[in-house]
């Protein structure tokens, strides 16, 4: 399982919380170049829908190809009393050849991505991922270098940390203890719940970019 909160953030102020996130995670930024091809079953697997993700990342030497299922969202009085959307997932290494192997079991390109940014990665209650990128889209089938930005000036905040049945309630309340000290700069929720950048975010990033990121929290 994984616990997963989203939000926007305009392009100009995301040096600003890169700073943030060096100062509150420790640890140094990874460079991301992840192509993202997303496949969906066709009639014959079945009535259920399914999504399939292949990920690769262009930044490392060897690419390599992550194949990930994302199931459905918890559901229940529980899941809405906390504030991160906490849902199944499996994730595998692959060979680059896995796209003829789903294509000969029924599955069909649905849309391809290319995710550019960066991410940190450290422990504080939970392993925390957070993820910064400009999502980009192919103007022809696989061709990555000519990607263009889907939403110009805008980039996508992810906050993810795996969890289990047994422990996604304290994963959950770190993640959101997290958060809380990235919202001067953007609004995270579930995903599907819009909330748009945050009014007071030129502020908040003046005042980082002038502190140069010397206070830590």
């Amino acid at each position: 399982m994984e616990c997963i909160v989203q939000g926007i953030i305009e392009t100009q102020h995301v040096e600003a919380l890169e700073i943030l996130l060096q100062g509150l995670c420790g640890v140094h930024r990874e460079r991301l170049r992840i192509h993202e091809i997303c496949l969906k079953n066709s009639p014959n697997l079945g009535n259920v829908a399914s999504e399939i993700r292949l990920l690769c990342d262009l930044e490392q030497t060897e690419h390599m190809w992550t194949v990930k299922h994302v199931g459905g969202a918890m559901r229940g009085a529980g899941a809405e009393q906390i504030s991160v959307l906490v849902r199944t997932m499996v994730e595998s290494k692959v060979s680059k050849n896995v796209l003829r192997l789903f294509y000969a079991l029924g599955y069909k390109l649905d849309h391809e991505l290319l995710r550019v940014g960066f991410a940190f990665h450290f422990l504080r209650g939970a392993q925390i991922t957070v993820t910064v990128s400009s999502i980009n889209k192919m103007l022809k089938l696989h061709a990555t270098d000519e990607a263009v930005p889907v939403t110009p000036g805008i980039q996508v905040v992810e906050v993810t940390a795996p969890a289990t049945s047994e422990n996604y309630t304290e994963v959950a309340a770190a993640m959101s203890s997290f958060c809380e000290y990235l919202a001067p700069l953007l609004h995270l929720s579930k995903p599907g719940v819009s909330t748009g950048v945050v009014a007071t975010a030129a502020a908040a990033a003046a005042s980082l970019m002038s502190d140069g990121g010397g206070t830590t929290l």
